[in-house]
């Protein structure tokens, strides 16, 4: 047994044994006896399209007096809803706004996060009852910008099929979900998931520090739809300390998501928190289900989507014909993708949307795919990026490292 004060004390003398899980994951592939004594901390994370994912933002627009109340307003042509402080005839907004409520196809909550974080200037237009006002602000205009998720690190995810023979609109898919049984989408990043590796939330509860976009925040509780076999998390933190590489839009047909990431570092304090963190994709069930009636068809495990499967799309310039319209550029849903420049890797989800849409296979991944009735069916939706959630692990290991991180009075600066 250790306690949370010696593992800070471990930190702060830099002793502290520290794993990224995919580093753990690998010292379990390969056969090593991990005990307690071994290890101090795990860091964990997940990145990927989170729906219940929304800000809370504070943002003066005139001089005190201007107008009694705000009736609506839009951030960049995203709807918000004024209030609930009605903030009477003080010149300044408090505003909710949905990572799903979206200006048009192309432009969401998601993307006016992003924006918001990378500094970008913000079109503020506001109707009150007597006058309609228009300002442009940037984050460092805000008196408070904060984002909050309602459920978030779903501990597994469920992948989805259409048996109908017409494309359903849905958002899993990002031109809609071809059938029957002609494609698959999936949703998860499988053993580094922060409740995949702690899933009696021994270590992961109220209060715990962690980073939502690479920004520090705290879990506040159980998410929506949370339950003992499939908990989720509701967190939240300041958007000024977060990274737009780990968040933004993500177009669907069924309109504008929002990709977030949460990453968790957990204390190892004794050997059931081990028992835990030694679970691999190959044990992390992913149910495959009808998108029209929920029914579960099949069983597959995250090892189908993320051990042999590539987790980067590669973009082969010389295949490209140059087609009058690029189609990939269109399709791509994190609009991480110009011929002319290839990929944006910042940008990118490695969702592999871009693989089908292109007609000269210009662009490469394996795509891998899971059984269902008895035939393979092609994965063509990742709506999880693993390559950045493994980031996020490295990010906040070298925090605990660089002891800008503990478990007890400590912060992520």
């Amino acid at each position: 047994m250790k306690t949370l004060a010696e593992i800070d004390e471990k930190i702060r003398n830099g002793s502290a044994v520290v794993y990224t899980a995919a580093e753990f994951k690998r010292l379990i592939r390969e056969g090593a006896e991990v005990s307690a004594a071994d290890v101090d901390v795990v860091t964990t994370g997940t990145c990927g399209v989170m729906s219940g994912t929304a800000a809370i933002l504070s943002v003066p627009v005139a001089e005190p007096g201007t107008f009694e109340r705000a009736e609506r307003a839009w951030l960049n042509g995203v709807s918000c809803m004024p209030g609930p402080c009605p903030n009477e005839r003080l010149g300044l907004l408090d505003l909710i706004v949905s990572g799903t409520a979206h200006a048009g196809a192309g432009y969401g909550g998601g993307h006016l996060f992003r924006d918001i974080v990378e500094g970008r200037e913000i079109e503020v237009v506001v109707e009150a009852a007597d006058r309609s006002i228009e300002v442009r602000v940037t984050l460092d205009d805000f008196a408070y910008a904060r984002i909050f998720t309602t459920r978030s690190a779903y501990r597994n995810y469920t992948a989805y099929v259409n048996t109908q023979p017409t494309r359903v609109k849905t958002i899993f898919s990002v031109v809609g979900l071809a059938g029957p049984c002609r494609e698959v989408s999936v949703s998860g990043c499988g053993e580094i998931n922060p409740l995949e590796n702690d899933p009696a939330r021994l270590a992961i509860r109220d209060g715990t520090p962690v980073l939502l976009n690479g920004s520090i925040g705290i879990v506040t509780g159980e998410g929506t739809r949370s339950t003992p076999e499939r908990p989720n998390l509701t967190v939240i933190a300041d958007m000024a300390g977060m990274q737009p590489r780990y968040m933004g839009g993500f177009k669907t047909s069924a309109g504008p998501e929002c990709i977030t990431s949460l990453g968790v570092a957990i204390p190892v304090l004794d050997d059931r928190q081990v028992a835990g963190l030694r679970v691999l994709d190959e044990a992390v069930p992913l149910p495959v289900t009808d998108i029209n009636t929920r029914a579960v068809l099949g069983e597959a495990t995250y090892a189908d989507v993320w051990q042999r499967p590539d987790r980067e799309v590669t973009y082969h310039s010389e295949w490209c014909e140059e087609c009058s319209a690029c189609i990939v550029a269109a399709v791509c849903p994190t609009d991480a993708f110009s011929r002319e420049t290839g990929i944006d890797r910042d940008r990118c989800l490695a969702c592999t949307a871009c693989l089908t849409a292109c007609p000269n296979n210009a662009l490469e991944a394996g795509e891998g795919s899971l059984r269902v009735r008895g035939r393979g069916v092609p994965i063509t939706l990742r709506q999880s990026g693993r390559t950045l959630a493994e980031d996020l692990c490295r990010d906040l290991k070298e925090m605990v490292l660089d002891r800008r991180f503990t478990f007890i009075g400590g912060e992520v600066r």
